[in-house]
């Protein structure tokens, strides 16, 4: 009996076969196959294009706030030059009476200490005018000599 089944599927297979109904079959099932295949890689490329897609958007939120945070630092500074732009006007115009008034203060320091100079050098003649009046005898130094005595 069992050979009997095993002649019958035989005689089928055959039959489908000349029949061109195996071939169609086995074409129907490896498009089938491709199919599933193509889908699979989609899916496989797809998922691993998330992740990418992923770090993109982050990067890309990332300089938005980025670019968001300079412009706010930005407007600040503006802001800040703007409110300290009078001050620092005044501060300059302050400092500039300040250099002047030093400036003042040196130069009538430096006239004062010339005639400081010139009355010393002054009361330092006539001492030793007074010096060489007052002793005849002595030998009169020269005025290198003189000089020399007074520095």
């Amino acid at each position: 009996m069992n050979k009997l089944i095993e002649f019958g599927r035989k005689a089928l297979f055959y039959a489908r076969v000349l029949s061109g109904y195996e071939e169609r079959r086995i074409r129907s099932f490896r498009l089938q196959l491709e199919n599933r295949i193509k889908q699979a890689q989609e899916k496989r490329a797809a998922v691993n294009k998330v992740p990418e897609q992923i770090i993109l958007s982050e990067v890309r939120r990332m300089v938005e706030e980025m670019q968001a945070l300079n412009k706010k630092l930005e407007e600040t500074e503006a802001a800040i030059e703007e409110y300290f732009g009078p001050i620092d006007k005044q501060a300059e115009m302050i400092m500039k009476m300040q250099l002047e008034g030093e400036e003042k203060t040196m130069k009538e320091m430096m006239k004062a200490m010339q005639r400081q100079t010139l009355l010393e050098k002054e009361a330092m003649e006539k001492f030793a005018k007074v010096n060489q009046a007052g002793e005849p005898n002595q030998p009169k130094q020269s005025a290198d000599e003189e000089k020399a005595a007074n520095s």
